[in-house]
């Protein structure tokens, strides 16, 4: 045994050890916690109990988690959550993403965590292939032990059994013969607890105009387009072999409706993407910043036999109305017809796309949580040249079927550090609640699926929520081209003019190039988006690439493109004079020469 006076010591050097141990682990931790806070990914403040596993990259409310929970499954659109916790995402072709390559296998997957870490370890494809003709969809849905399905002009629907996440048998058309083509082709649904399939057949064009996306277009009076297009179509999902019908419209006047949700009532809401190009097409009648600030997106209560105004309308946020549409005689003040159309529940800022739509049901997510509506925004490409917006989701507190209050940005840091189409890193798509209590998000760009957690304790929720930019926020300050030398655009600094036109053209060129809706589409060194071709190599499609081809193709626009859904409008739907076309063809030809 120790003598009495070599025990006291040996104790106190052991008690010494033991608080420098938690002194030196506790400035661990905050050091760990500060490193958190400064990378903006999702964390949790004082009382949480940490995110030990958090690799999104996202900025969420404090209490809050992200984890990947599977990467790479192809352009991942709208998904849904079976009761068993697999998540199903419908896919869609490469086509529609800068004509990228599609992913191999069928265009839905299904995704299981069976090792309980958060990380789906079972990755499974089904469905039709490109090799079958398949182009992938956007809807998906469950509904009476069935799995729904978007493929092509069609909703199909699968037999699922207890012993697999796959269907083993083929599927079965529900609706066929559903509108294809034009700007937007897909057709997102939901199905409600009466059976009711409620299918969003988009747009096909802007605004209806007789040359769509064209400058000073007249919009066709009556809209024959709303006859088959520009709504939302009713049929039953307990039913197969339905034909599409524009006897089925259920409700009209909706341009875009991509995301869908129901409250606790049944009452059922539906995204709207709002309307472009109004100042590009109607400069007399809008300053080139409401090209960015107008109109609003919004979130409209659905419901039978409801008109929501497009095309005749859009909704200004600014004077919280909707407002007559120039293509049929407005102003930017006439009220006109849409004094009898329907308005939104809820608005948002101008051209933040919104896709996906979930109401959270389950009880892991604190209470102010749990009536709201969590949407999905894509991001804008025709904010440009000012800052593009959206590229996060928000929260839409609601009561009473309308909005209560301001939205709040939920999880934001998708795009990284650039946010417009051909810089974002991922751009949130689909949105899902699952019966862990977790809610998932789809990214269409990487192919990327998020899972959110609510890990704060008996925290409210209301720590580091960041609320939305107002609705009357203006577009922001004009962005700056890519950096050029000091001593401007001209050939000793890349850039070569083509026969018979000037280093000064070139220059001009590339100033009209970067301050219209050209980057929008082409990107902002001509890089090529989804929604439009590379112009920096070359390889043309409508001219020989000559100065004057390239020149006669601005002039004229595209109206039906051959690898891309939406055609480019005359001048590229800006406003353009002759010498102008001149100089931005300069500027293109000498991008694709450098």
């Amino acid at each position: 045994m120790l003598a009495s006076g070599a025990y006291k010591i040996v104790m106190v050097l052991l008690v010494l050890a033991i608080v420098a141990g938690i002194v030196v682990t506790s400035a661990e931790n905050r050091s760990k916690a500060a490193a958190a806070g400064n990378n903006a990914t999702s964390g949790v403040g004082q009382g949480g109990q940490g995110c030990p596993s958090d690799n999104s990259g996202l900025k969420l409310p404090t209490g809050f988690c992200a984890t990947i929970f599977a990467e790479g499954i192809g352009h991942a659109r709208q998904l849904v959550v079976s009761p068993e916790n697999v998540v199903y995402v419908n896919t869609w072709s490469g086509r529609y993403f800068g004509n990228d390559k599609t992913h191999e296998g069928g265009f839905l997957v299904a995704l299981q965590d069976k090792s309980g870490t958060g990380k789906a370890d079972v990755n499974q494809r089904f469905g039709e292939t490109e090799q079958t003709g398949g182009k992938g969809g956007t809807g998906i849905g469950l509904y009476n032990g069935a799995l729904y399905a978007e493929i092509n002009d069609r909703i199909v629907k699968y037999a699922m059994t207890s012993d697999s996440i796959v269907p083993k048998g083929a599927e079965v058309t529900v609706v066929s013969g559903l509108p294809l083509g034009g700007d937007h082709p897909m057709h997102p649904f939901i199905i409600t607890g009466d059976g009711s399939l409620l299918v969003d057949v988009a747009s096909a064009t802007n605004s209806c105009q007789a040359k769509n996306r064209t400058a000073k277009s007249p919009g066709e009076n009556p809209c024959k387009e709303l006859e088959t297009r520009g709504g939302i179509w009713r049929y039953d999902a307990n039913k197969t072999d339905q034909k599409f019908s524009p006897a089925d419209r259920y409700a009209t006047g909706i341009r875009n409706g991509e995301g869908f949700a129901i409250d606790s009532t049944g009452q059922v809401f539906v995204t709207q993407h709002g309307r472009d190009q109004l100042h590009t097409n109607w400069p007399e009648f809008y300053k080139p910043e409401q090209e960015a600030t107008l109109p609003a997106e919004e979130v409209l209560a659905l419901n039978k036999g409801g008109d929501y105004g497009w095309p005749e309308c859009y909704y200004d946020n600014f004077v919280q109305k909707l407002v007559l549409a120039p293509e049929y005689g407005g102003d930017s003040k006439k009220i006109g017809v849409c004094a009898d159309k329907t308005g939104p529940a809820a608005a948002f800022p101008a051209h933040w796309a919104p896709n996906g739509m979930t109401r959270y049901d389950k009880d892991k997510f604190p209470a102010r949580y749990r009536e709201g509506l969590f949407v999905a925004f894509h991001g804008s490409w025709n904010r440009a040249p000012y800052p593009q917006g959206g590229y996060n989701v928000v929260f839409q507190p609601m009561s009473g079927g309308k909005a209560a209050g301001q939205c709040e940005i939920f999880a934001d840091g998708f795009a990284g550090a650039v946010k417009s189409p051909e810089g974002a890193a991922h751009r949130p798509d689909g949105l899902a609640a699952g019966p862990d209590g977790a809610l998932y998000i789809s990214d269409d760009t990487k192919g990327l699926i998020y899972r959110v957690t609510w890990n704060g304790g008996s925290a409210d929720g209301t720590a580091g929520v960041t609320a939305c930019p107002s609705l009357t926020a203006g577009a922001g300050e004009l962005e700056k081209a890519s950096a050029k030398p000091p001593e401007g655009t001209n050939p000793d600094a890349g850039l070569t003019a083509p026969k018979g036109a000037t280093a000064a053209m070139v220059a001009a060129g590339d100033k009209l190039y970067h301050a219209n809706p050209c980057i929008g589409c082409h990107g902002d060194s001509g890089q090529g988006t989804t929604l439009g071709p590379a112009l920096n190599t070359k390889e043309w499609m409508w001219s020989d690439g000559s100065w004057a081809g390239i020149a006669k193709t601005i002039t004229e626009g595209v109206q039906q493109p051959k690898k891309y859904r939406s055609p480019m409008p005359a001048m590229g739907g800006a406003q353009l004079t002759p010498p102008e076309v001149k100089e931005v063809a300069a500027y293109v030809w000498s991008i694709s020469h450098r």
